[in-house]
């Protein structure tokens, strides 16, 4: 069973980091979630498990149950790995999910893209749609029904890029012609500040910019299979619900993509 990973927590907020393939929040009761997992560790820290009369180290109950009151306020898609912030009290969440509709949260990413970006930092801006059935998202007019603005910014990670042919697997810095059996990738990590929070928003926006994220298969079909998504939620920063004080949490990023990036360099 996975651990959490907890990076800071008090009786108002939890902050943890998810690993790559669970789910933030899930209907299924087979695999584990992150708000599973982190009910489990409270009532465990509060000796109650399952029991009533959760002591103050919870923060709060669910009103009518023994179990620990615990928010989600923001998500990560289950492939992505990244920094998770949690309400344990109404109150920490009412504020929480205020701040985030008035863009107070402060979000980066690590992602690795297929392609090199014509330009080394810049921002994409578009109008997105999410389609419930198929729980995918797309770039649409801003005229279409539930269009939403979505807003990015990208910066690219000095002295790590890498060409790389993938025709065998092996470095190559030799020009080599395109076809329709092979083609020259420029794998690169870029780090990204999202100014809005729309669904699937990163892995839609680089792939309608020509630089799917590696290993995102919904959205570039074309690409390498077998490779895990290169996407990471490495900074997060919001106030504090309760004092107000800013709170910063950075972490390396997580998953095989980046480990098998870095030995390539």
């Amino acid at each position: 069973m996975a651990t959490l990973n907890i990076l800071y927590e008090d009786p108002h907020i939890l902050v943890c980091v998810k690993p790559h393939g669970i789910a933030t929040q899930s209907k299924s009761i087979r695999y584990p979630d992150m708000v599973s997992l982190i009910k489990n560790h409270l009532a465990k820290a509060s000796g109650t498990s399952g029991k009533s009369g959760a002591p103050k180290s919870i923060g709060s109950r669910t009103p009518g149950s023994a179990e620990p009151y615990l928010a989600v306020i923001h998500r990560l898609d289950q492939p992505v790995a990244g920094i998770l912030v949690f309400a344990k009290t109404p109150a920490a969440a009412k504020d929480l999910n205020k701040q985030l509709q008035n863009q107070g949260f402060e979000k980066y990413y690590r992602a690795l893209v297929t392609n090199a970006p014509s330009e080394k930092e810049g921002t994409l801006e578009d109008y997105m749609v999410k389609d419930a059935r198929t729980n995918t998202s797309r770039i649409c007019s801003a005229k279409e029904n539930g269009a939403k603005i979505a807003r990015l910014h990208y910066d690219t990670v000095p002295d790590h890029s890498r060409l790389f042919s993938t025709v065998s697997g092996s470095s190559s810095s030799v020009d080599i012609s395109l076809s329709s059996q092979s083609q020259e990738c420029h794998e690169t990590e870029l780090e990204i500040h999202l100014d809005t929070g729309r669904h699937h928003q990163i892995r839609v926006q680089l792939s309608h910019a020509g630089i799917p994220l590696l290993g995102d298969r919904k959205y570039n079909p074309s690409g390498e299979k077998g490779t895990s998504l290169g996407l990471c939620s490495c900074g997060l920063e919001f106030k504090h619900p309760k004092t107000g004080k800013i709170m910063k949490f950075e972490t390396e990023p997580q998953g095989t993509a980046f480990l098998d990036f870095v030995k390539k360099l």
